[in-house]
């Protein structure tokens, strides 16, 4: 990578956010209506800030829906891109970017990282192919670097923007995902391929329910000025207790790349949600930062939902907080965060009647 290329963090200025649309082929068959309404209001409180890239089998149905949604304003904000997909988990089969600075400005280099569906557990190739695809229908302002050889989701990955990347041991050791190499061996990759300094190997607080082997987007996640949001665990009686426990004392002793603590901001543990006698992995980590604004996942707790959006906007001062309820999310196992990928400025071209 060329000198100075740095990956930014999720608070870097946008360009705008993917959406990879759910429809009757995905796991969402027998709630669509449901998760399609989450996803309608995904998109507007999208559009309203910047541009919205949706990616879906069927453009011209998706544009008349949309079109009954978003205003006209927004409506101008969106980019379409017809493909097939598995899912709807853009975070994990997204590009990552990273940022070089140049004279005339910051230019963005976009990573195609291998999606195995975590680990093998689910059909995937579909998914693995969207980016390329939103690459070959030139919605993309700069080429990909292939890492295909690399098994890399961008919900196991989390930066301050400062040269810290934070991941956990429990997802990217799994079995599956890169398993030919070493920790060692893993980490040189991540430090090269996303120009860091240092990786930060969080080892606890697996939610129950979560299928991704511990991403570590469901439990800590970067603010600005040092600030960790994670969540903690009160009920003692809770199975997890110990594990978040444990998670809280190791961000406890974390020190940054100067060799200061970090701010520590404590989200609540939603009360236990459960389908068909499955725990759900319910989080409040799982909040977007897009330009001006957090949408933040509620589950229709009013005591931890506005605890949480509040400890949110104190994490981020000045940004409008937009709630959206994920109760439909949560059972496919994600929540926000992990149905979207940003893209910084100068990633996506802009929208025109050819593209919209």
């Amino acid at each position: 990578m060329p000198n100075d290329t740095y990956f930014p963090a999720e608070w870097h200025y946008q360009s705008g956010v993917q959406l990879t649309w759910p429809h009757a082929g995905t796991d969402w068959k027998d709630c669509l209506d449901e998760i399609t309404e989450t996803f309608l209001q995904l998109a507007k409180a999208i559009a309203s800030h910047e541009h919205l890239l949706v990616v879906c089998p069927d453009v011209w149905e998706l544009r008349v829906l949309l079109s009954q949604h978003l205003t006209a304003e927004e409506m101008h904000r969106v980019l379409f891109c017809w493909c097939d997909t598995n899912d709807t988990w853009a975070r994990d089969h997204g590009a990552i970017t990273l940022l070089h600075p140049t004279p005339d400005g910051e230019v963005p280099l976009l990573l195609n990282f291998k999606f195995n569906g975590w680990g093998e557990k689910f059909p995937s190739d579909l998914d693995d192919a969207i980016t390329g695809e939103v690459a070959n229908h030139g919605l993309f302002h700069v080429p990909l670097t292939d890492h295909s050889d690399f098994v890399l989701e961008g919900g196991s990955i989390e930066t301050d923007g400062l040269g810290t990347l934070f991941t956990t041991s429990m997802c990217l050791l799994a079995p599956h995902h890169n398993p030919s190499l070493t920790q060692a061996e893993i980490e040189e990759r991540l430090k090269s391929m996303l120009c860091v300094d240092r990786v930060v190997w969080l080892d606890h607080g697996s939610l129950l329910g979560d299928d991704t082997d511990g991403h570590i987007d469901t439990i800590v996640r970067c603010a600005p000025d040092h600030t960790l949001l994670y969540v903690g665990c009160d009920d003692t009686g809770d199975p997890q207790y110990a594990d978040f426990l444990a998670l809280e004392q190791q961000l406890q002793a974390l020190r940054t790349i100067d060799g200061k603590p970090y701010r520590l901001l404590r989200l609540p543990m939603p009360t236990p949600i459960y389908d068909d006698g499955t725990r759900l992995p319910a989080t409040y980590a799982n909040f977007l930062v897009i330009n001006g604004a957090v949408i933040v996942p509620t589950y229709r707790q009013p005591r931890n939902d506005d605890m949480a959006a509040a400890t949110i906007a104190q994490a981020f001062p000045g940004r409008e907080v937009i709630r959206i309820d994920a109760t439909t999310v949560i059972r496919q196992h994600g929540s926000l965060h992990c149905l979207t990928m940003q893209y910084p400025d100068g990633v996506l071209v802009k929208p025109n009647p050819v593209n919209i």
